[in-house]
């Protein structure tokens, strides 16, 4: 039997397990998924070690750009975005580092522009959901600003106020199981219809984020058409060869 599983911490909001077991029940598939809440990566190899049969594994927050330093090889694409979410682990036990978050966002990005011109995109975070969709937005050639609290971004767009065509994204984990009601601070009040939010988080399907997006009639969607897409390139990698 094969063995595949997810890394992070916490892992009480993920989906992950759920949708690979239902795949590899599906398609009659002899293999399992875990899930490996870890509160330290140091612990990475004692997982590696005492699961044999492990053939990759997912990343999730917050380890997309610790495990970087984990990998025996990264894939060009990942170490330009400089983070991983997806591992693979050869015959040779030697870890493989690649990044399908890009991938997910940018499918879930062209439904949600429905070939609509950007003005500019706005994007809330600096982990490593954020990088990829920065990747994405200038592989698209999209213009962009990082909002972070690391800086006075945040006083400044809710100073200016949003404007028509410009497309704002949570890649924070700000709102998210079991903290549904926690708000980044935004302007919402001066969005309009022109305007596109997107969160990251499938869990809540809708987060608060949305909802205050949703009343100025704005388009909104979650990250669960991302969560899928990512999850079949991560599926596509680990079956690949190397």
């Amino acid at each position: 039997m094969k063995l595949y599983g997810l890394i992070g911490h916490p892992l009480s909001h993920s989906f992950s397990k759920i949708y690979f077991e239902n795949k590899f029940q599906d398609e009659n598939l002899d293999c399992r998924f875990l899930n490996f809440d870890i509160d330290n990566l140091k612990q990475l190899k004692k997982i590696i070690d005492e699961h044999i049969d492990l053939q990759g594994f997912t990343v999730t927050s917050p380890y997309k750009k610790e495990i970087l330093s984990y990998l025996d090889f990264i894939d060009n694409k990942a170490e330009i975005i400089g983070a991983v979410n997806v591992v693979k682990i050869d015959s040779e036990r030697k870890l493989h580092g690649f990044n399908s978050d890009c991938v997910g966002f940018q499918g879930l990005l062209k439904e949600a522009r429905h070939g609509k011109e950007i003005k500019k995109a706005f994007v809330c975070g600096t982990g490593g959901a954020s990088e990829a969709v920065e990747y994405v937005l200038k592989e698209e050639n999209i213009d962009f600003e990082i909002l972070s609290r690391k800086n006075d971004s945040y006083d400044t767009i809710r100073k200016r106020g949003f404007q028509s065509n410009e497309l704002i994204i949570n890649a924070t984990p700000v709102g998210m199981h079991p903290n549904e009601s926690s708000l980044i601070d935004l302007p919402y009040d001066t969005a309009d219809e022109t305007n596109i939010f997107i969160d990251l988080i499938y869990n809540p399907e809708e987060t608060v984020f949305m909802k205050k997006a949703r009343k100025k009639s704005t388009q909104v969607y979650n990250g669960l058409k991302m969560l899928y897409l990512q999850a079949d390139e991560a599926w596509r990698i680990w079956t690949k060869s190397i």
